[in-house]
């Protein structure tokens, strides 16, 4: 029997080494593909930069576009529509944690060409910042703006006013998402709606707080609709009035946001806000919250109470008995969650140790070994996984497992080994 388990893990292991080896060409052929695409498309048409707004249509940007959804349909549509001049700005990285929603400058480039090869495209593979923004948006009549934190809104927004062009802001959180136009014609720009920076409390980002791809999705179509609308002047555009987006529900509901404000500090009536203002602009000190978080990674336990991803699947592959606690909030949980996992939030824990001990004792009946069945934690990040654990232990719950890497990014990450998704889907198109 022994001898059959070992062959099952071999062939297993060595199958998942060429389904690695598969993506990883397959990778490198689009990556070679999308090369050839633009090199074809750049050479009889795309000079520099100084020469980026030749197009029959206004030239767009879209602004540190940090959603798949978002930059595929938003993009592409665009492209489509026959717009002269599309400009990126990303600097962004592809992991495997926003797969759903995230998409590089230039994939996105090549996809754009693919649809519409007249058009320009210019790639703008750096941060935007108070130091280049004026020079990059300049360039542009509208701009796009799908960042998700409050810096760079604020940042974007303020650049937008001091050189004159409308912005078209869309978010998207959870299962909720919203879209305005800004600074068009006499219209508010956003510090005339949030004049004081919200507490950091409540600025999430897309990538602590979690985000259904359809959700980014559905918002960055109406995104293109409105900047198709405004190259082409046509239509009502939504400056003062906010559109909100609920997908759960699947209402869309249309409100009236406040005018702009003689006050604000803007583009009120009495602003002496400039360009060497902007510049000299600390928006991370104003809002008080970074442009690019790093978040710290603990090291609260001893190496022996943590393991791998990869450890993980190898003792499930042997039957291991054990119980799989996911400590991260229940809307997190809801979203994305692997099968057989208990999802007690970290709040929560010592609230509900009973089911914990419970949910342990079912499993050793289940597998009718003798020795108990083991206990692993994850988390978000590895940081609420390890207070859980180290919590657990003092508690008594000796057997308690961090594993490192679950849902952050990494070569260990659990999702796509164990995200289960049996739904069939079938579009029919013609």
């Amino acid at each position: 029997m022994e001898s059959n388990s070992d062959d099952v893990t071999r062939i297993r292991s060595e199958i998942e080494a060429l389904k690695d080896e598969k993506a990883r060409i397959e990778n490198k052929m689009s990556v070679l593909e999308a090369q050839l695409q633009e090199a074809a498309s750049l050479a009889p048409q795309h000079q520099q930069n100084d020469n980026v707004c030749n197009g029959s249509c206004p030239p767009i940007s879209a602004v540190d576009a940090n959603l798949l959804e978002v930059w595929a349909r938003r993009l592409c549509y665009i492209a489509a529509c026959g717009v002269g001049c599309l400009g990126i700005v990303d600097h962004d990285v592809v992991e495997l944690n926003n797969l759903h929603r995230q998409l590089k400058v230039k994939s996105a480039a090549a996809a754009c060409r693919a649809i519409n090869s007249t058009i320009q495209i210019v790639e703008h593979e750096e941060a935007l910042c108070t130091s280049n923004a004026l020079e990059i948006l300049n360039q542009y009549d509208i701009v796009i703006d799908a960042t998700d934190n409050a810096p760079s809104r604020y940042m974007i927004s303020d650049c937008c006013v001091v050189l004159g062009k409308p912005l078209v802001s869309g978010a998207a959180l959870g299962l909720e998402g919203q879209l305005t136009v800004y600074n068009y014609k006499g219209g508010p720009c956003y510090r005339c709606l949030f004049p004081t920076p919200p507490p950091t409390t409540a600025c999430q980002r897309c990538s602590d707080s979690g985000v259904l791809g359809v959700v980014p999705g559905i918002i960055g179509c109406l995104q293109a609709l409105e900047a198709i609308k405004k190259a082409s002047a046509v239509g009502e555009p939504l400056s003062g009035r906010m559109l909100l987006f609920d997908a759960l529900s699947a209402r869309i509901r249309i409100v009236k946001i406040r005018g702009r404000s003689l006050q604000c500090e803007v583009c009120g009536e009495n602003t002496t806000f400039n360009q060497q203002h902007f510049k000299d602009f600390d928006y991370e000190k104003f809002t008080q919250s970074p442009l690019s978080p790093s978040p710290p990674k603990l090291k609260l336990l001893a190496p022996d109470s943590r393991i791998t991803g990869k450890e993980y699947k190898e003792r499930i592959v042997n039957g291991e008995a054990h119980v799989l606690v996911d400590v991260r909030p229940e809307h997190h949980y809801r979203i994305v969650s692997i099968p057989k996992s208990l999802n007690i939030p970290l709040a929560s824990l010592e609230a509900r140790l009973p089911e914990i001990s419970s949910a342990l004792n079912e499993g050793q009946e289940h597998e009718g070994t003798g020795s108990g069945a083991n206990l692993y934690v994850i988390c978000r990040r590895g940081n609420d996984s390890q207070r859980a654990v180290q919590y657990l232990h003092n508690m008594g719950f000796k057997l308690a497992k961090d594993i490192v890497g679950a849902w952050s990014p990494g070569p260990m990450m659990l999702i796509p080994t164990f995200l289960c998704i049996s739904t069939k889907v079938i579009c029919i198109v013609t």
